[in-house]
């Protein structure tokens, strides 16, 4: 998150920059495609940051324990629909955006 702090400010000024020089407007539906296409990227971001961590460590656990299958493998699935809840989230909003704001 502080990455991500970071990395704004200089970027807004770059921006700000580019547009003075230039004739560079966008629309208002633009700023909202722009929007809601920057919901659904970072929305998207961290379930499979997740799912892949998730993933990887019922591996890891099944390597080292293979008869946890049942306890581990329920877990996971619980956990990956969860993530992927989060997921469809970010695209509800992401559409919203688009649609009907």
């Amino acid at each position: 998150m502080e990455l991500l702090l970071a990395i704004v400010p200089p970027l807004e000024a770059a921006a700000q920059y580019v547009a003075q020089g230039t004739n560079f407007n966008i629309s208002d539906d633009g700023m909202k495609y722009l929007a809601a296409g920057l919901a659904m990227a970072f929305g998207a971001l961290g379930p499979a940051l997740a799912i892949g961590n998730l993933v990887g460590r019922a591996m890891d656990a099944l390597g080292r324990n293979p008869e946890a299958l049942p306890a581990i493998q329920v877990n996971m699935i619980l956990g990956l629909a969860f993530a992927e809840a989060i997921g469809i989230y970010a695209l509800v909003v992401a559409v919203m955006i688009g649609f009907v704001f």
